[in-house]
């Protein structure tokens, strides 16, 4: 089976991944960036194939695994604007609540201390 390529073109610029920001990657998996220090970061993945989340839905991170990751790694997958609380971007800023929301649904309140404090 043939590997395919991926396209350089659908990364993110380190420089556009902010903590609290909400992102969508090709493959329809939703990733939320939870922290960052230093060279890394900590994001809640969704499922992939999700179906397009509505302004007023839940996180969709309830019983998924934290991921902690080089900011390089997390720039260089295949990502996609898309549209949520009326607006099209490749980013959306949660609210607050949001971020809390995905923090708990992905159980990463302690991994987020231990990286602070590195």
């Amino acid at each position: 089976m043939k590997k395919q390529k991926k396209n350089k073109d659908l990364w993110l610029n380190q420089t556009d991944i902010e903590v609290g920001c909400l992102y969508l990657t090709t493959a329809r998996q939703y990733r939320a960036v939870l922290a960052m220090k230093g060279d890394f970061l900590i994001y809640a993945p969704s499922s992939e194939a999700m179906a397009a989340l509505a302004a007023d839905a839940n996180m969709p991170f309830e019983n998924s695994p934290f991921k902690k990751c080089q900011i390089a790694t997390f720039a260089q997958k295949e990502y996609q604007a898309f549209e949520w609380q009326d607006t099209q971007a490749i980013r959306h800023k949660l609210t607050a609540d949001q971020l809390a929301e995905a923090i708990s649904q992905c159980n990463a309140k302690a991994a987020i201390e231990v990286l602070l404090a590195e």
